[in-house]
């Protein structure tokens, strides 16, 4: 792992491509637009971006439609687009510390992170929906002997994405890989708080031999650009990643345009739930990971932490001892375990929420500010409350921060009740060492993932998306692919 020196060095250095990517050219928009990235360590510039607009996504949809059509992709052989995408992701594997260097400086991840699990995970994606290409088949129905019927699948044709800042490369892989692998055109607006590696992604996609129009790339607004996306007539779905409240609003604009598909991934709130025969030492070691890992920017951070009577005091006790491995510092450096919230925004809504639970009446063990040193960055500390109560609004909505709650729970009927008590659905976790309670919790919990003693695993089989408002659809899986393809039934008369 290279040094802070030499992240420095190369951030001093960086150029990024702040274009718009259409029809296979980087250019700028119609109107001449423009919007400045910061980076959230201090707050300066990073880079001018240019801004598109609803012209430009017109443009870049008008440009995916022309290359579905054209068939360039869409009907080209399997292996044909089974060996772009593999180039794919050999290309970030080779180019791993540009994207992590720009997703860094975009959102303030530290760059071990980056190096570590966001940028392979990035190219394993490309590599996994690679290997699937030709293992999506049709059938032949049993039918009449005067009949032939066949399903077969087909792309569905312009494939709108919209991803989030919190895992900017990555997200992007889970929507676009995806796509493409279906033979889909992709016309894509990135977060603006955190464009720059996507557009990196547009040159290794086309150096790697993807046709010019089916992939573009839009920068802009949600409420412009991606607005504009969602209700394009011409686009055949859209995959969201985001805000509950903003995964509402697609599907409305589908309702309004042209009944589009949608897929969401949205909020979470979820429960880690400790039973009195847990792994104490694991299952505190899996809590500070699963809430201050990526600053507790995760949309399925275990920010609710549902510890039995019998553990609570020694719970927190040992919590707090571990949190002290997560220190806020520069995230340039490889041994820094957390850099700074996105932007100055959401390090308000953060602190806010803590003067939530303070006023609610939940007692602050641990941080609860901004770090002492760092003043000139998007800061928090990380934080833990004990002593809160379900209806609390830390306990129910998702801050998205480095903030945790402990609630305390004296059954196990009392424990699911407290867990499913939430408009969200995303993660959850058990503790236990009874195979009958992990199975039954894991049966009885609305969750559209659960773990059993671990927090966070899996591997690109696992479907990934949720129950209730964290929204529908799933990411990663085989699931993900037909989920952009259509079933055509094909009925001929043989008589």
């Amino acid at each position: 792992m290279n040094d802070a020196k030499y992240w420095h060095n190369l951030a001093a250095n960086v150029q990024p491509e702040t274009r718009l990517f259409i029809d296979g050219k980087f250019v700028d928009s119609v109107e001449g637009l423009r919007f400045t990235t910061l980076n959230p360590v201090n707050g300066k510039p990073i880079a001018e971006m240019v801004r598109g607009t609803d012209k430009d996504i017109n443009l870049a949809v008008a440009a995916a439609r022309r290359a579905f059509k054209a068939g360039v992709w869409s009907r080209c052989a399997p292996r044909a687009r089974m060996d772009v995408l593999f180039r794919a992701a050999r290309l970030i594997e080779e180019r791993a510390d540009q994207f992590a260097l720009l997703d860094s400086l975009d959102m303030g991840k530290s760059i071990s992170e980056l190096v570590n699990g966001d940028v392979p995970f990035s190219a394993l994606t490309f590599q996994y929906f690679a290997e699937a290409i030709d293992k999506v088949e049709g059938a032949v129905t049993t039918t009449d002997p005067s009949a032939l019927h066949m399903i077969v699948r087909e792309p569905l044709g312009v494939v709108g994405c919209v991803t989030p800042w919190n895992f900017p490369l990555m997200m992007v892989a889970w929507k676009v890989a995806p796509a493409l692998a279906a033979g889909n055109s992709v016309v894509l607006k990135p977060a603006e708080q955190s464009p720059m590696s996507a557009l990196l992604l547009a040159q290794v996609l086309a150096e790697a031999g993807l046709p010019d129009g089916v992939f573009n790339v839009v920068n802009g607004f949600g409420e412009d650009a991606g607005k504009a996306l969602a209700l394009s007539m011409d686009v055949d779905k859209i995959g969201f990643t985001g805000s509950t409240e903003v995964g509402k609003l697609m599907m409305i604009y589908s309702g309004q345009s042209n009944m589009k598909k949608v897929t969401t991934e949205c909020g979470g709130k979820s429960p880690q739930i400790v039973m009195p025969d847990a792994d104490l030492e694991s299952a505190v070691v899996y809590a500070v990971n699963g809430i201050y890992g990526n600053q507790g920017e995760v949309c399925s951070a275990g920010s609710r932490l549902l510890v039995h009577a019998s553990l609570y005091d020694q719970f927190v006790e040992k919590f707090v001892a571990e949190a002290k491995r997560f220190q806020p510092g520069d995230p340039l450096d490889p041994a820094t375990t957390m850099g700074p919230l996105v932007t100055a925004e959401q390090q308000e809504r953060v602190l806010n929420y803590i003067r939530f639970g303070k006023e609610d009446g939940a007692k602050l063990v641990m941080g609860g500010g901004r770090p002492q040193g760092l003043d000139a960055g998007n800061y928090v500390q990380p934080t833990l409350f004990r002593d809160v109560t379900p209806k609390m609004r830390i306990a129910q909505e998702e801050i998205f921060g480095p903030v945790a709650a402990v609630i305390r729970f004296e059954t196990e009927d009392e424990a699911i009740a407290i867990a499913n008590d939430s408009i969200f659905g995303l993660a959850a976790s058990v503790w236990t060492k009874d195979l009958n309670t992990a199975h039954r919790m894991a049966r009885n919990l609305e969750s559209g993932m659960v773990w059993v003693n671990c927090y966070d695993h899996g591997d690109m089989t696992q479907p990934w998306g949720g129950y209730k408002q964290s929204g529908q659809g799933r990411d990663k899986c085989f699931e993900t692919l037909t989920a952009h393809m259509q079933t055509k039934s094909i009925w001929i008369n043989l008589g």
